[in-house]
């Protein structure tokens, strides 16, 4: 899998550019504030049609301009496909294969990628927010629909939470509705659960062994994950459902006292143990930093093996962060593999053959030329 081609209108500092790639290396040098995040901003977005940096589109299209537009051609499995994201005052149209898809869960899959940037060396010693968003992301590549379940779920959950909220104040006592509503939590938490156990037992076989590999086999990697509710991976659908009226039943009161929701898939964490330690509380920064880079690149042969082919790896910024040893295994690992596309201020000290024979793009105030 790859990007031929990207064309950006009104995009950021973009006005209106084309550009074709190259299939393996492309690297994007610039000063910073020039416009190299802008550009595999573009690029996550074409894939998630969501931004990495902001929930707010309106912030991605120019000042004084109506619409901004992101349109890409990807060869899959030897096939080429058109994508096309245009974000407006109105909202958000994500075509594929020409064809605009009612649901954004129908349009993701279509192209996958793993962005690799400086926060996401937070990952381990982050907030349970950002860890729970990269499981979120990263099923949803490869599972849809769990899109769809996620979204469904953050709906029922808002309007729990407002009920929760009225029960509190007293401005209703009726608690019908929160049973209905609760119920519906149940079944978008249940399958997320579920998925989530599934993700994990595949992410665990590819992330350990790599783990071992940069740290010279020094070092076992363990994900854990930690729920709101007592439940094991080894259980099914029914019984994690199960599980989690239980927990409803039981906190209801404490709930209610609370004005919000206190158990489910968006109050569950992951949990990092490098040779029987937290590594969030106990490792050191460069423990911290190979767990990181150990999942990145577990996700890379994680979609692989899903998929059937490699994604596309955004490396933004993120060199400069490590040392000479992970930069040398990163750039080993994706070698003739993986098309990636690295931002920098400069390539300067970075001894690595892949770099030397990469596609070389210049950005400067919003203009990207390539380097002969």
């Amino acid at each position: 899998m790859y990007i031929k081609d990207i064309k950006l209108r009104s995009f950021r500092n973009y006005e209106r550019i084309q550009l074709e790639f190259d299939d393996k290396v492309n690297v994007i040098i610039g000063e910073n504030a020039q416009g190299k995040t802008n550009l595999m901003e573009a690029i996550y977005l074409l894939a998630f049609t969501k931004s990495h940096r902001t929930p707010r589109d309106k912030e991605l299209i120019q000042w004084d301009e109506e619409y901004a537009k992101i349109e890409g051609s990807i060869y899959k499995r030897n096939r080429r496909f058109p994508l096309e994201i245009i974000l407006s005052k109105k909202g958000k149209k994500a075509k594929l294969n020409h064809l605009e898809q009612k649901r954004l869960s129908d349009y993701i899959g279509a192209l996958n990628v793993v962005m690799f940037a400086p926060e996401d060396l937070n990952l381990v010693k982050g907030s349970p927010q950002v860890r729970r968003r990269f499981i979120d992301m990263e099923i949803g590549q490869i599972q849809p629909a769990y899109i769809y379940h996620l979204g469904q779920y953050q709906k029922v959950l808002k309007q729990r939470n407002h009920l929760l909220k009225d029960l509190q104040r007293h401005r209703r006592t009726d608690k019908t509705m929160l049973y209905v509503l609760t119920d519906q939590l149940i079944e978008h938490a249940s399958t997320l659960l579920e998925r989530r156990f599934k993700f994990l037992k595949l992410l665990r076989n590819w992330a350990g062994p790599i783990h071992e590999s940069i740290s010279r086999q020094l070092e076992q990697l363990e994900v854990l994950y930690d729920a709101s509710v007592e439940v094991s991976e080894a259980m099914d659908l029914e019984t994690i459902s199960n599980r989690y009226q239980e927990k409803f039943s039981k906190i209801e009161d404490k709930e209610i006292d609370r004005g919000t929701t206190l158990a489910g898939p968006h109050r569950d964490d992951l949990i990092f143990h490098v040779n029987g330690k937290d590594v969030q509380t106990y490792g050191s920064q460069g423990q911290q930093r190979t767990t990181a880079l150990s999942l990145k690149l577990a996700e890379i042969e994680l979609i692989h093996s899903e998929v059937g082919e490699y994604p596309i790896l955004l490396l933004d910024d993120v060199l400069s962060e490590l040392d000479d040893f992970r930069q040398s295994h990163l750039l080993h690992t994706i070698q003739g593999k993986v098309q990636t596309f690295v931002s920098t201020t400069s390539i300067d000290g970075i001894e690595h053959h892949v770099l030397k024979e990469a596609e070389i793009f210049r950005v400067e105030n919003g203009t990207i030329e390539i380097q002969k």
